[in-house]
């Protein structure tokens, strides 16, 4: 069987912008293998109800099964099976990548998805299905605390924005990539948030001669450009 990527997809099925599942595509382009996509929405949980993730409220993308019919879930613990099934072209290396991984997940996570999303949210709710919406806001609005009307504010996520980034851009003015000469799994995790802005936003999201938005560029173009030809609601959505 081929191997297959489940990922979140929007209103229009050619838009996926899952963070998550674009740090998986990377990988996977990383490694030379090919797979299937499958388009999923967050009310098709039944869909997902092989993927072992209980109680069916859990279930989420991206889930990859591989061609043996392994199944498994969660982006990094994706990234980890594909350096041990596929040890060629590793995304980690040695212990010291892994651990370096690790901080770079939780700064994606915790400081530099909350910037961006209160940039965009206003147009990643609108590129959602109009079924999405009321789970979204929903699990959303519980999660933050407060509306998403109320949580939304480009100016203060700008702001943010640009804070978050001071180590990053230190980190490009020394090397063209994170993982060093050439990207890996440390540059693909990062790479997954700017490619959520890239998807959904009306708006760029960085200046053309910051050194974040010059290393997005770089890993627009890799693996034939792969990331670079993904529709985007603003070509899509009028």
């Amino acid at each position: 069987m081929p191997r297959q990527l489940y990922e979140l997809c929007g209103v229009d099925e050619r838009l996926v912008f899952s963070p998550y599942c674009w740090r998986v595509k990377m990988a996977l382009k990383h490694k030379g293998l090919d797979f299937e996509t499958v388009p999923w929405h967050f009310q098709d949980k039944d869909a997902l109800a092989f993927s072992g993730q209980e109680p069916s409220e859990a279930r989420k993308v991206p889930v990859f099964v591989d061609e043996d019919g392994t199944v498994v879930t969660d982006s990094m613990a994706i990234i980890r099976y594909l350096d041990r099934i596929y040890p060629a072209r590793p995304l980690l290396g040695d212990e010291f990548a892994a651990a370096r991984l690790e901080f770079i997940r939780h700064w994606s996570e915790a400081v530099l998805s909350p910037a961006v999303l209160k940039i965009i949210l206003g147009d990643l709710f609108a590129t959602l299905d109009p079924a999405d919406q009321p789970y979204f806001r929903r699990t959303r609005e519980a999660h933050l605390g407060i509306s998403l009307e109320a949580f939304q504010d480009a100016e203060a996520g700008h702001a943010a924005l640009d804070r978050a980034l001071v180590p990053l851009r230190r980190c490009l003015a020394h090397s063209p990539y994170l993982d060093g000469e050439a990207p890996a799994a440390a540059d693909y995790v990062a790479f997954g948030v700017f490619m959520w802005a890239r998807v959904v936003a009306r708006q760029p999201l960085l200046a053309k001669d910051d050194l974040v938005d010059q290393w997005t560029e770089r890993l627009l173009a890799c693996f034939g450009g792969f990331a670079a030809k993904s529709p985007r609601a603003i070509d899509i959505l009028r």
